[in-house]
């Protein structure tokens, strides 16, 4: 079994992480878009846009020490 300080198991902390803060940033996005601040929530948005077209690299980046790990 590897470390729970192995590089795979910090990198997909990092991964968790970071779905954690963008859910975070999405939930204050929403409350400054109903209080009416449009222009910096859609700003917010497109930032967020590029978090998620990342994760899917990390998570596919991720998948190969994964499996290395199993075998």
């Amino acid at each position: 079994m590897p470390s729970p300080y192995s590089l795979p198991d910090t990198l997909e902390r990092i991964y968790e992480n970071q779905l954690a803060l963008e859910a975070a940033i999405m939930e204050l996005t929403l409350l400054v878009e109903s209080q009416g601040s449009v222009k910096a929530g859609g700003n917010v948005r497109g930032a967020l846009e590029t978090i998620g077209e990342n994760a899917g690299h990390i998570k596919q980046g991720l998948a190969r020490p994964r499996a290395q790990r199993s075998d």
